[in-house]
């Protein structure tokens, strides 16, 4: 029987949650409780029921069955707003942020009616700057969502939780596009937090992130609760096994042979977009049979180089050459008729279109050549067989190919993107945070395509936030600060430390 001090340090208990989505089950019978001054990690693969059952606890799904209790009270199902109002904050894996908005009314947007908003805003102003100065997420108050970077974005979402003052912290994904010393700030924060009471459920693909902050761990499987650890007594290699059922090996890339340059950059520039830089006079060669890696911190000019490569850009000063041919009236479609693969990094704005089936986006790239067009006319049923094949290669979960794709988990949506990307046979290959929110072993089979599809002799250009996976798996690397360009670092020869004065901007100053 629980004890009365038991009872009271509960601050949230879950009780038999289940959740159905037509014939599928995404939640099975899940029931756990969470402690004050309690951090737990939430761990599964894509599709696991995760966001599903956060969402439940938030109050914008509704449970089939169950019952959700925050402080000892039950939680009205389906009311975000009772959620909030009983302390509950959700940082969404995917940004809930008005575009035209500035930072500051995002972050009051819902604290007060709309016409209030404009009083007691200094105070307001005040809070939020504290707020993220002690948090390490700086981001200036006045910018417009629009203008902001995915990184940028990120670093709002988790402000507008922290402003609410909530004392139980949801947190989905909130370092998938921070910079390890970005992490390390925001761990050291929530530690303090934590030590003054706040209880967090933090759901991350990064095993040694739940290492380092979480003191439980629970692994869903397929909906249902399969494994429960306490973190220090466990490790990354087993809950690793917990989560997909089988054990993971890490990529190990063999040595790569590198042929002709298939992409050339000689002095390009490109405009500044808002208070993101463009690229500053940038010399790169892509060479097939290589991965060349860009590391930097979030908002320095990675953005503005993905564009270029994916034709939403051109150069306003500078060459540039595909496969030995200078470009002219470059633009999306040519991007993709001279065989760039593009693996965007925002698959909801620039990845997929939300309303559109699982088939209509494996097609968008492809749609007016063979085998999905004959004579001008759609051939839907092979593009639907052409989707259930990815469905089935790249594991993404969902009901078929008629699903719209708005209804896939991110790391599913994600999943369709990579099988749209690899299944057309690219020669060159962007691939910007091409494993952001998915799990381990969904990760390990996008590092494995990089590899196998750089030896067959494409050029792969990795642009990631997550260094450790740009050393990984580049054979060069490179590093970007406020749209430069470092020299070319070879496979071992810099250290994280290294590179990290070069994300700084100071091994730019060093070397002019």
């Amino acid at each position: 029987m629980t004890n009365k001090r038991e009872a009271q340090d509960t601050v949230l208990r879950l009780s038999g949650i289940t959740k159905r989505f037509g014939a599928l089950t995404a939640n099975d019978a899940i029931s756990f409780e969470l402690k004050r001054g309690e951090v737990i990690a939430l761990l599964g693969e894509n599709g696991a029921g995760k966001t599903t059952l956060m969402n439940i606890l938030f109050g914008h799904y509704t449970a089939d069955e169950g019952r959700v209790e925050v402080f000892g009270q039950p939680l009205p199902p389906g009311a975000p707003g009772a959620a909030l109002a009983a302390g509950v904050g959700m940082v969404h894996q995917h940004f809930t942020l008005a575009d035209n908005m500035s930072v500051l009314d995002n972050i009051l947007l819902g604290t007060e009616p709309l016409w209030r908003l404009g009083m007691g805003r200094g105070a307001a102003r005040r809070k939020v700057e504290t707020l993220a100065r002690d948090f390490g997420l700086v981001v200036d108050p006045d910018a417009k969502i629009g203008a902001l970077s995915v990184g940028e974005r990120q670093r709002v979402e988790i402000l507008k939780a922290l402003y609410r003052d909530a004392r139980i912290l949801i947190l989905d994904e909130p370092t998938a596009v921070l910079t390890p010393q970005e992490t390390d700030a925001l761990f050291e924060t929530l530690r303090k937090a934590v030590a003054q009471g706040l209880s967090i459920i933090f759901i991350s693909h990064k095993l040694h992130e739940v290492m380092s902050i979480s003191s439980r761990v629970l692994v869903l499987r397929h909906g249902r609760l399969v494994g429960e650890v306490k973190t220090d007594e466990t490790d990354r290699h087993r809950l690793a096994e917990l989560m997909v059922g089988a054990e993971i090996k890490a990529v190990a890339p063999s040595e790569a042979t590198p042929g002709e340059v298939l992409l050339r950059l000689s002095g390009v520039s490109t405009p500044a977009q808002g208070n993101r830089p463009g690229l500053n006079s940038v010399d790169l060669d892509l060479r097939a049979g290589q991965i060349t890696g860009l590391a930097g911190v979030s908002g320095n000019g990675q953005g503005a180089l993905a564009d270029l490569l994916s034709g939403l850009e051109a150069p306003t000063e500078g060459e540039m050459d595909v496969a030995g041919t200078r470009v002219r009236g470059w633009s999306p479609r040519t991007a993709v008729a001279h065989g760039i693969g593009r693996i965007p990094e925002d698959r909801h704005r620039t990845g997929t279109i939300a309303e559109f089936t699982l088939t209509e986006n494996a097609v968008l790239e492809g749609y007016m050549k063979p085998p999905f067009s004959n004579r001008g006319w759609m051939d839907w049923s092979g593009a639907e067989r052409h989707t259930a094949e990815i469905i089935d290669k790249y594991d993404v979960r969902c009901p078929g190919p008629d699903t719209r794709i708005r209804l896939l988990s991110g790391g599913n949506m994600q999943k369709l993107i990579l099988g749209r990307v690899f299944e057309a046979g690219p020669s060159i290959i962007l691939a910007n945070q091409p494993v952001r929110g998915l799990d381990i072993g969904a990760v390990t089979y996008v590092q494995e395509q990089l590899i196998a599809a750089r030896d067959a002799g494409a050029a792969v250009l990795l642009i990631s936030e997550d260094l450790d996976e740009v050393l990984a798996l580049s054979d060069v690397i490179r590093v970007m600060s406020e749209g430069r360009l470092s020299p070319e670092f070879a496979r071992g020869s810099m250290t994280p430390a290294e590179l990290g004065v070069w994300m700084a901007g100071q091994g730019f100053e060093d070397a002019a």
